[in-house]
C-alpha cells in the first residue's frame, strides 16, 4: 500500500478516540447501552469535525460480533471490512454525485432485502443536502418507516438546506468545531508516534489555520513534515509554507501602537508588504488581535480565547499592563471603522496606513471617574477659580462653583423666580398693591375668570405668571388655549403664530404681534377667519377679537436681545466645564435663568 496521509492514517475507530465531540459520543454510547438507537441519524457540523467517522463508529458497534456495543472490537470481520471499507452491508455513498431521483428509487428497492452477514443493513450518505428535492422525496416514506434490518446515517455540512420533511424523520446530532488546544494535544500525540519533533508554538500556528477541523490541521502537518528532513523549519519558514500571517509581526506591531511609535508602526507594515503578505488577511489578523488584547485587558479567561496559547497570553498581559481600556477600545473601534474600506480598497496598505494615522492622532480618553476626580481638584483650587471668574465676567455668565453673579445670566434648568413659586392663584404678587377695582366675568362666561394683575399683559408674563384659568377646561391663558386648538386643526398656522414676539391680553380682545414676513402675513390673513371663530371658541363664549400688527414696536431691540442672549448662550457652552459635563454626562443645555431670577 501506499503512503497514508495522517488523517487517514490515525482516523478514530472507536467513540473513544474521537477528539472535541464527547456530546455526541456520549449519547450514541448511553444509546447503545440502552437499545434505543434511532433508525435515522443526522450528523451536522463543519467540515473536518468527524462526521462520517463517528457514522463509521456506530455502524461497526451496530454489525459487530460482539454487539450492539458501545466499544467496537475492531477484530471481528465485520468491523475490519468496514474499517477497509468493503462491507457488503454498509453502504457508502456520496450525495454529490449520486443525487437523482432514479438512484434513491434504487436505494429503496434495495432495502428490502436482508443483510449479507451482518445484523443491519446500513447507508451512510455523505453531504446529503445535494440531493435533489425529487431525490429527498422519494426518500421520505422509506426514511420514515424503513425496514426493522436497516438503518440510514446522514452527514451534511449545511442542514439548512434540508427539507423539515427530512429532518423531521431523523435524529439530529450538531457536532462543534474543534478547540485549537485540543487540536495540539492530539497532534503532538500524533508527533511523538511519527518520532517528529515538532515545538509546541508551531503547533498551535497550524491549528490556528485549521479553523477547528482536526482534517485540516493533519493535513498542514503532514505538509510542515514533508517540507523538513527529521527537524522542522523555524517559524518564518513555516508561516511562508502555510500562507499565514507571522504572529511575531502582530505582537510588534501592537507594541509599536501602543507605545505610539508611528515610525517603528509604519516599518512593520512596510516589511509586511514586502515579504508579500495578503494586507487584507493582514489586517483581518490584526483586527482579531486586538480584539484578545481587549479580552486580556478585560481579565477573560483562557475558556475564550481558545485560540490563543498560554505564552501568548502571557506576552498580550504584558503588553496590556498599564495600558486603559479606553485606548483599547478606541483603536479597535477606528479598525473596525475601516474594515469595509478594506476589503473593497485597490491600495490596501495606503488603507492600514491611513488607520493608523488616525489611531495616533487620537488623544488616549480618560475614564470618567478620573475625568470628575480632576473637575472638581480643578474646581477647588483658588487660582482656577480666580481665573474661570475673570473669564466669564466679560461673558455675563454666573458660574455656580465660583458664586459671584456677573451678569443676566446663569446655570439653570427652569425659571425659578418669586411669580412662579410663591405666587398663589387669585393672589397679588408680595411687596404690590391690590387693584382698586376688578372687572367682573361676564354673564356669557360663567367658568371663566380675569387675572387681578392689569388688563395688558406681556406674552412673558403670561407663560411665567400662574395666572387663574379664563377660557373653560384648559386651565391656561387664552393665547395658549388658542393654539392648543389649532395645533390639532391647522399646524402650520399654529407653527407661525408660535413666532409671536408679544402677546398682549385684556377681557375684550387678544393682541398678537408677529414678525413682519410674507410669508406669514399672508398665511394669518387667509385664516383670519378660522382666527376669530377659534377666539370665540376657546374664549369662553366671549366675543373675542384678535389682531395682528405687523409694525412690531421695539422689534428691533428685541432682535438685539435675543441676538445677545445667544451669544451668551454659545460661550457658556463653549467653556470648558460646562463641554466637559456634558460630554460626560451626554447632556444638553436647556435652560439659562436670568440671574435677578435666580436670586431673587
Amino acid at each position: 500500500m501506499g503512503y497514508l496521509v495522517l488523517a487517514r492514517k490515525y482516523r478514530p475507530q472507536t467513540f473513544d478516540d474521537v477528539v472535541g465531540q464527547p456530546h455526541v459520543t456520549q449519547t450514541l454510547k448511553n444509546a447503545i447501552k440502552a437499545g434505543r438507537v434511532a433508525h435515522a441519524i443526522l450528523f451536522a457540523g463543519p467540515r473536518g469535525t468527524g462526521k462520517t467517522t463517528i457514522a463509521r463508529i456506530l455502524a461497526k458497534a451496530m454489525n459487530c460480533e460482539a454487539g450492539p456495543t458501545e466499544t467496537p472490537c475492531n477484530h471481528c470481520p465485520s468491523c475490519m471490512d468496514i474499517t477497509a471499507g468493503r462491507a457488503a452491508d454498509v453502504f457508502e455513498i456520496d450525495g454529490a454525485s449520486n443525487n437523482s431521483v432514479e438512484q434513491v428509487r434504487e436505494l429503496r428497492e434495495n432495502c428490502r432485502y436482508m443483510p449479507a452477514h451482518s445484523r443491519f443493513r446500513i447507508y451512510i450518505i455523505d453531504e446529503v443536502h445535494m440531493l435533489s428535492i425529487a431525490a429527498f422525496n422519494a426518500l421520505l416514506k422509506i426514511l420514515e418507516e424503513p425496514p426493522a434490518h436497516v438503518m440510514f446515517f446522514f452527514a451534511t455540512t449545511e442542514s439548512h438546506k434540508i427539507p423539515i420533511t427530512i429532518l423531521s424523520r431523523c435524529q439530529r446530532h450538531d457536532l462543534r468545531r474543534i478547540d485549537a488546544a485540543e487540536v495540539v494535544a492530539h497532534m503532538e500525540a500524533l508527533c511523538r508516534e511519527e518520532s517528529m519533533a515538532v515545538s509546541t508554538d508551531k503547533l498551535w500556528t497550524i491549528a490556528r489555520e485549521s479553523g477547528g477541523s482536526m482534517r485540516d490541521a493533519l493535513s498542514l502537518l503532514d505538509q510542515v513534515m514533508v517540507s523538513s528532513d527529521g527537524h522542522l523549519a523555524d517559524d518564518s519558514q513555516i508561516m511562508a509554507l502555510l500562507g499565514c500571517v507571522d504572529r511575531g509581526a502582530l505582537f510588534d506591531l501592537s507594541a509599536a501602537v501602543l507605545a505610539r511609535d508611528m515610525a517603528r508602526t509604519l516599518s512593520i507594515i512596510d516589511a509586511a508588504f514586502k515579504n508579500g503578505q495578503d494586507m487584507k488577511r493582514f489586517y483581518a489578523d490584526l483586527m482579531l488581535h486586538f480584539r484578545h488584547l481587549m479580552l486580556v485587558k478585560m481579565g477573560v479567561g483562557a475558556d475564550i480565547l481558545t485560540d490563543v496559547s498560554p505564552s501568548e497570553m502571557d506576552i498580550m498581559a504584558a503588553q496590556t499592563h498599564g495600558v486603559s481600556t479606553a485606548l483599547l477600545d478606541q483603536i479597535l473601534t477606528l479598525l473596525m471603522g475601516a474594515d469595509t474600506a478594506m476589503r473593497h480598497a485597490s491600495q490596501p496598505r495606503l488603507v492600514l496606513e491611513m488607520v493608523f494615522f488616525k489611531i495616533f492622532q487620537v488623544v488616549p480618553a480618560l475614564p470618567i471617574d478620573d475625568l470628575i476626580t480632576r473637575i472638581d481638584a480643578l474646581l477647588k483650587d483658588p487660582r482656577c477659580r480666580t481665573a474661570l471668574a475673570e473669564t466669564e465676567a466679560g461673558a455675563g455668565i454666573s458660574d455656580p462653583a465660583v458664586g459671584e453673579p456677573t451678569a443676566p445670566y446663569g446655570y439653570g434648568n427652569s425659571p425659578a423666580g418669586p411669580a412662579a413659586s410663591s405666587i398663589m392663584p387669585g393672589e397679588p404678587p408680595a411687596g404690590n398693591e391690590p387693584p382698586a377695582s376688578q372687572p367682573g366675568p361676564p354673564s356669557s362666561a360663567p367658568h371663566a375668570s380675569v387675572p387681578p394683575e392689569s388688563s395688558d399683559m406681556s406674552l412673558a408674563d403670561i407663560r411665567s405668571a400662574d395666572v387663574p384659568p379664563t377660557d373653560g377646561p384648559w386651565g391656561e391663558s387664552p393665547w395658549e388655549n388658542v393654539l392648543s386648538c389649532l395645533r390639532k386643526t391647522k399646524p402650520g398656522l399654529a407653527v407661525a403664530l408660535s413666532k409671536a414676539l408679544d402677546t398682549a391680553v385684556s377681557p375684550a380682545e387678544i393682541c398678537v404681534t408677529l414678525p413682519g414676513t410674507a410669508y406669514i402675513r399672508n398665511l394669518v390673513n387667509k385664516q383670519m377667519p378660522l382666527l376669530r371663530d377659534t377666539c370665540r371658541q376657546t374664549g369662553g363664549g366671549r366675543k373675542i377679537e384678535i389682531c395682528f400688527t405687523h409694525e412690531a414696536p421695539g422689534e428691533n431691540e428685541k432682535i438685539a436681545a435675543l441676538q445677545k442672549a445667544d451669544d451668551v448662550r454659545q460661550k457658556l457652552m463653549n467653556h470648558p466645564l460646562v463641554a466637559d459635563a456634558m460630554d460626560i454626562f451626554s447632556g444638553e443645555l436647556e435652560t439659562i435663568i436670568p440671574e435677578e431670577e435666580k436670586t431673587g
